[in-house]
């Protein structure tokens, strides 16, 4: 009988679906994109339900690609998925969303953040490994749905993260069985025990959350249900398949990027533009105030990362495309931005991008994306450049940090969707004066989470003994010397524009959003 693993990423921009087979072959791959919704300034909301949605369409479409391939969708082993880390919801007693899903691109918390921070305490760093509360934490949100959603206060049992709400709604679980892996735990950035692998009663207390509201901790291969007759109709899956704790998407694209050890980096260049590095556990040098750097624990044991952000990386490039270029169903038009881009000299005819399409991080959530120095001279292909390079001109500041704290980054890993961008992998080679590698297997989370499936059912002892059989290298970039040079000299005027002499306009640029678009 074949043996065949299905796993998901539900991500910011699309839901992705897959089926591999015992020796981690893709079978099949669908995909369908999500919905972001900007109701006031600095919001971001999504909907769980449309996630739930997505993800059966694709399992669906998925289960009707393995039958034509001869397959039964009885020989699917176990499921297996992953989501973002820094987002929640609330749920009733159903199990069913009451709440928007509100993620790391909203900043509505800004200044219930200021008063965590306010308070100074040393608990934070102590436990989490992040010393100071940012809008992006799962934390903050609770907070405010507490003190804001109606919803909530009247019929909230949990929060949930997208991944698990999927996983439970497969499963047919209740509110009360809501659960949430030991890795994306720490996505909450507070509220937890990152070592012990536990939720913090001190953290809790000083931040209002009753524990009750928790969800359980699991394993990432804990089974945690199965299949029920109804999801079973819905999706085209055996009723009865196992479901799997799941996990987060930065943990398991790093595990598929081969980053399992300590002191290695990698670029997770998907919509939130993310620079990780694995470490042993909390370097006091890297959890420093200031820094903006989130600690987490892996998805497997005694593994854990720092990482830096860029929130609308990702999103930029498709916002350039889709807004901009008005080619919103034209994937391939990445492509062809690329190859005119290429022929632009490095640094963009001295157009700079700043890219914070959402806000920036805390210590100036007013900064806006905007394109400077432009002339008569600049195209789209020069702008398209400048947009690449934004997303580099930040991880140099996250590179400096890491290697002022001893971590080596002289090679880097580049997975997800953005990954397959020459150009892109050739500019932060030069900009951040490392070899950049790039892997032939294009599955990054996703296969990742069919391997986990597999180790789930019982089918393979060990995860990285089986993911090391794929992880061939495909492509390499080296740093061309006098283009670091380059990117080193234009990146001291960007970081004094941007972190400086900016300051004032974007405060006042916002006060203007604000007037023309009040909450």
């Amino acid at each position: 009988m074949p043996k065949l693993y299905l796993g998901f990423d539900a991500g910011t921009q699309s839901v992705k679906v897959s089926v591999y087979d015992e020796n981690l072959n893709n079978l099949t791959s669908q995909s369908l994109p999500t919905i972001l919704r900007y109701p006031n300034p600095g919001w971001v909301e999504m909907d769980l339900d449309e996630f739930l949605d997505i993800t059966i369409r694709c399992i669906k479409r998925c289960m009707e690609d393995i039958k034509a391939l001869g397959y039964d969708p009885k020989d699917i082993r176990a499921v297996m998925g992953d989501g973002i880390i820094c987002g929640i919801a609330g749920v009733n007693e159903e199990g069913d969303a009451i709440t928007p899903y509100v993620n790391y691109l909203d900043t509505r918390t800004e200044e219930d953040v200021r008063y965590i921070n306010s308070l100074d305490l040393d608990i934070w760093n102590k436990e989490t490994g992040n010393p100071q509360a940012s809008t992006m934490f799962p934390a903050m949100f609770a907070r405010w749905f507490l003190k804001n959603s109606t919803k909530f206060q009247q019929q909230g049992v949990k929060f949930m993260h997208n991944a698990p709400y999927i996983l439970a709604h497969l499963a047919g679980l209740k509110g009360k069985d809501a659960f949430i892996d030991w890795g994306a735990m720490s996505g909450w950035g507070m509220g937890y025990n990152v070592m012990k692998k536990e939720w913090s009663d001190e953290q809790l207390e000083i931040l209002g959350i009753d524990k009750r509201y928790m969800p359980r901790i699991v394993k990432p291969w804990d089974i945690i249900g199965h299949l029920s007759p109804e999801m079973a109709e819905r999706t085209g899956l055996a009723a009865g398949t196992p479901i799997c704790g799941g996990a987060g998407d930065t943990m398991q694209s790093m595990i598929g990027s081969g980053n399992y050890e300590a002191g290695k980096g990698v670029d997770v260049a998907g919509t939130c533009a993310m620079f990780c590095v694995s470490t042993k556990g909390i370097i006091p040098e890297l959890s420093q105030k200031g820094m903006n750097l989130i600690f987490n624990s892996g998805s497997l044991p005694d593994t854990y990362f720092y990482w830096g952000m860029i929130r609308t990386g990702g999103l930029a490039l498709r916002w350039f495309k889709d807004s901009v270029c008005h080619k919103a169903n034209d994937a391939v038009y990445y492509t062809d931005l690329s190859e005119r881009a290429a022929k632009v000299p490095a640094g963009s005819n001295g157009v700079l991008f700043v890219p914070y399409l959402t806000g920036g991080q805390d210590e100036n959530a007013k900064k806006c994306g905007c394109f400077l120095g432009l002339t008569l001279e600049d195209d789209q292909a020069v702008m398209w450049r400048s947009v690449l390079e934004s997303i580099g001109y930040d991880y140099m500041e996250i590179c400096d940090y890491y290697r002022a704290a001893g971590v080596n980054l002289d090679r880097i890993t580049v997975t997800e969707g953005g990954s397959r961008d020459s150009l892109w992998n050739q500019i932060k080679s030069d900009m951040l004066d490392a070899e950049v590698v790039r892997y032939k297997n294009k599955g990054g989370a996703v296969v990742t989470n069919c391997l986990f499936a597999a180790y789930a059912a019982g089918d393979v002892k060990e995860i990285i003994p089986e993911l090391e059989k794929i992880l061939v290298v495909d492509e390499e970039y080296a740093p061309r010397e006098e283009k670091t040079k380059l990117y080193r000299e234009v990146y001291g005027v960007q970081k004094k524009l941007i972190k400086e002499e900016m300051n004032e306009a974007f405060a006042e640029l916002w006060r203007v959003k604000k007037i023309l678009k009040p909450e």
